[in-house]
């Protein structure tokens, strides 16, 4: 039987998701400069603008104060 997820893999799984979505961003910017012919500090200066842009959406879409817990919009007991 399976039992509850502890709050040490809730919180590395939310890290990564964190991580996984700043990456996303960033390497979708340095993508989208190479649709004209950029030379590489371009590139470079998309992909680190694009993680910088990344981390504040993550930043913002997931606040650190904001505990998950498992009731979400359920009644309380």
């Amino acid at each position: 039987m399976v039992g509850p997820i502890s709050d040490e893999e809730r919180s590395s799984f939310a890290f990564r998701v964190k991580v996984g979505i700043t990456v996303l961003i960033g390497v979708s910017a340095g993508l989208i400069t190479l649709q004209g012919d950029p030379s590489l500090p371009i590139i470079a200066g998309a992909v680190v603008g694009g993680l910088v842009v990344g981390g504040l959406l993550v930043w913002y879409l997931f606040p650190e104060g904001t505990a998950m817990t498992g009731n979400q919009g359920g009644r309380r007991r």
